[in-house]
């Protein structure tokens, strides 16, 4: 019987973290985790990996995404000797990949396997050049030929579902813009039009898939809404619209960070700058604001705070002029602010700003107010202001009720979590027994 040949790759990656065999499978179990399958690898399992035993399918794509977090690079299934995975080499053109991703996000049976896509910080991000006036050949369909009229309904249903988004969460509307997306926008796609028409559509298109990959963050669905944001950037780039591009990948930094993945995050709030030059100054007030949050995150204190400087003057010039729909505002300047003080040690200055940021949002804006809330309440407690966070909790519970948020629901069950401490207190025992009534439970 012939031996089994050591993997060479792997243990060259191994090395190359400084972890531990014990260290490794941590990794990789806690990755396991953020997806809502735990593993239970231990010093055994890498041993006999590094020896040239294969890893299950799902453990390889595990193994890949800690490596590439640890090393802050892509890791290739190559360098760590695994075998591609089957239908990863060729990936499906734009629009018949949006309508397989949507089909998919569609269907209730599908959901536990999208939700178990981890976030992948080795994601291959296309830049500006490399997806800027391509697009393929769309053969026509039912719809033979589309002009402005349907570009104009596509962008405001757009703005329709961000409306419901942000005073309902995005639990109910992200499957309603799947739909609109596999039933509507893809027919349009194919359909014969001018060639502004066309990249009007696919523009709007963009903006779509960017929405809809920002409800999936709301859920928690992050392999998902990385997705949805790649095939925005593609859109984008066929319809040389540098604003959609760049947005999304605003978006994608701030799902990174977020997440925990400073460096990552901040690499693609570069990217975003670089992809706008001629950006107005509400776009770079939110670009600077998310750099600085991304550098606040890793440490860097004098970047984060040169670039928190550079989103207050570029806000002072936005608030001279006319807002457009879905922007940047005071509220979210306010808002990384409070998180690049939060960063650098400042409890006392991220609270306050927490504040401001709460105080400045528009009523609309249900499902970030119970969010912000949320966070404000949790830290003001871990400064030991009981009372001031049960307050600030109460507050956020008032509109609770009402909103359909994977984010919203994590904030009340850390809530409750947090709290159960102080049971004894009158006043978080009453805050407790009112998150009882609304279903607010801690996971097992």
């Amino acid at each position: 019987m012939s031996r089994k040949k050591s993997n060479e790759g792997l243990a060259r990656l191994l090395r190359e973290t400084g972890w531990t065999y014990s260290s490794f499978a941590m990794a990789v179990n806690r990755a396991g985790t953020e997806i809502g399958r735990p593993t239970r690898y231990d010093e055994s399992a890498v041993k006999h990996w590094l020896d040239g035993t294969m890893p299950r399918k799902e453990a390889r794509g595990l193994i890949l995404e800690v490596l590439s977090r640890r090393l802050s690079r892509p890791v290739t299934h190559e360098e760590t000797g695994f075998p591609r995975l089957q239908g990863e080499e060729t990936p499906l053109d734009t629009v018949e990949g949006l309508v397989d991703l949507g089909r998919q996000d569609m269907d209730p049976s599908r959901r536990s396997v999208l939700g178990a896509a981890l976030f992948s910080v080795a994601l291959t991000i296309p830049d500006w050049p490399d997806v800027v006036g391509r697009a393929e050949a769309f053969a026509a369909g039912q719809v033979t030929r589309i002009g402005r009229g349907e570009v104009e309904m596509v962008t405001q249903m757009t703005e329709r579902v961000s409306e419901l988004d942000d005073q309902f969460g995005g639990r109910h509307a992200r499957p309603m813009a799947a739909a609109f997306l596999v039933n509507t926008v893809a027919g349009y796609l194919h359909a014969q039009a001018p060639d502004p028409v066309r990249k009007e559509m696919m523009s709007a298109a963009a903006d779509l898939c960017y929405l809809t990959g920002y409800m999936a963050v709301d859920e928690g669905l992050h392999g998902l809404a990385q997705r949805y944001y790649l095939k925005a950037l593609e859109l984008a780039g066929a319809a040389d619209d540098h604003l959609t591009y760049c947005t999304t990948l605003r978006g994608m930094s701030v799902q990174a960070v977020d997440l925990g993945h400073g460096r990552h995050a901040l690499r693609l709030a570069d990217a975003a700058a670089a992809a706008s030059p001629h950006a107005g100054p509400r776009m770079r007030a939110f670009l600077a604001g998310q750099q600085a949050h991304a550098a606040a995150q890793l440490g860097e204190r004098d970047s984060a705070l040169l670039r928190m400087k550079e989103a207050e003057k570029a806000m002072d010039v936005a608030e001279s002029q006319a807002k457009a729909f879905g922007s940047y505002d005071p509220s979210s300047l306010m808002y990384h602010v409070a998180q690049v003080r939060h960063e650098l040690g400042d409890a006392v200055g991220a609270v306050e700003s927490m504040q401001e940021s709460n105080r400045l949002r528009h009523g609309l804006y249900r499902r970030a107010k119970v969010r912000h809330l949320g966070l404000t309440a949790e830290r003001q407690l871990a400064m030991g202001h009981l009372e001031a966070a049960v307050s600030t909790w109460h507050e956020a519970m008032d509109d609770y009720p009402m909103v359909q948020s994977g984010r919203c629901d994590d904030r009340m069950r850390l809530m409750v979590s947090v709290l159960s401490p102080y049971s004894s207190n009158r006043q978080a025992s009453a805050l407790l027994e009112r998150a009882t009534a609304v279903g607010v439970t801690v996971a097992a």
